[in-house]
């Protein structure tokens, strides 16, 4: 199998593997155990070194802690997430932050979390204001619990916010640069080079509508289009919808979330595998979107 390129998550100086390993579809009532352990070892033997994981995602964090004892903690880039945790969603307060993080790292079973993000807030100016989330988790990260900051949000101006602080070094941003939808290109992605902020494009098979099976024709006409498409020339769409993530312009990290070693395999696959220039062309000329 080919191996996946390092890359530099902007001034963080960490340089973790192309593709992320989304651990939220790991805490899911559907997986035991055992099959999460599996299958988050498996993608770290695969190269898959950097996971993200939250209080938010019901048994993740716990999973990944078993799955990281023994040895593989030191393997890996481990960023969990604040602001989310089910017993005190959307409190961002210095006491509840300092609270889910110090549960995070007990249920990781880690002293270190190399990146925590501020995750979803209804306003991003909540966790930024004075004394609240952001305050609260430089503390810890000059107490070494932390290596780096960021956020996970959709919205754009909550990127920019948080960027103009001069605090925050990682920015995931997810469902908005995929085949799908590109729009990020043209807001975050500028500003987060210009300011060496490391970039996370996460959902990189737009929450499973270019995972393969296919999709409703009535609700997502475009994904359909786009699988009929390759269905019809024998084009697994999952190959495409990972590398043209991968090729995005910046200095950061596609990120997939499979919940078993099968999927955790096939993402590899299709991001390790190769796909002729002419099927790109093909696909461009189509529907204005490809490499």
């Amino acid at each position: 199998m080919a191996e996946l390129q390092r890359r530099r998550l902007g001034k963080t100086g960490m340089t973790p593997r192309a593709l992320g390993l989304g651990c939220a579809f790991f805490g899911s009532a559907n997986v035991s155990d055992a099959e999460a352990v599996e299958g988050i070892r498996r993608a770290i033997e695969l190269g898959l070194d950097y996971l993200d994981t939250s209080p938010l995602y019901s048994e993740s964090e716990r999973r990944v802690g078993l799955a990281l004892e023994g040895g593989w903690r030191e393997r890996i880039y481990l960023q969990t997430k604040t602001g989310t945790h089910p017993e005190k969603r959307h409190d961002f307060s210095a006491a509840t932050t300092r609270w889910s993080v110090e549960n995070s790292l007990r249920l990781l079973k880690t002293d270190y979390l190399d990146a925590v993000l501020i995750h979803d807030p209804p306003d991003i100016e909540i966790p930024l204001a004075p004394g609240a989330a952001l305050d609260e988790l430089l503390k810890m990260k000059d107490e070494g619990l932390i290596g780096h900051l960021g956020v996970g949000v959709r919205q754009h101006q909550f990127h920019r916010r948080a960027i103009e602080t001069g605090q925050i070094e990682i920015v995931l941003s997810y469902l908005d640069y995929t085949l799908l939808d590109q729009s990020v290109a043209a807001t975050t992605l500028p500003l987060a080079r210009d300011k060496g902020v490391g970039i996370i494009l996460a959902s990189a098979l737009g929450m499973g509508r270019l995972a393969g099976p296919e999709p409703d024709r009535q609700a997502e006409p475009i994904a359909h289009a786009m699988w009929v498409w390759c269905r019809q020339r024998g084009v697994d769409i999952r190959h495409l919808a990972l590398q043209y993530v991968l090729a995005a312009p910046i200095e950061g990290i596609a990120m997939s979330g499979p919940c078993s070693r099968q999927q955790v395999e096939e993402v590899y696959q299709a991001a390790t595998a190769e796909v002729p220039a002419e099927v790109w062309r093909e696909f461009r000329a189509e529907f204005g979107v490809g490499l």
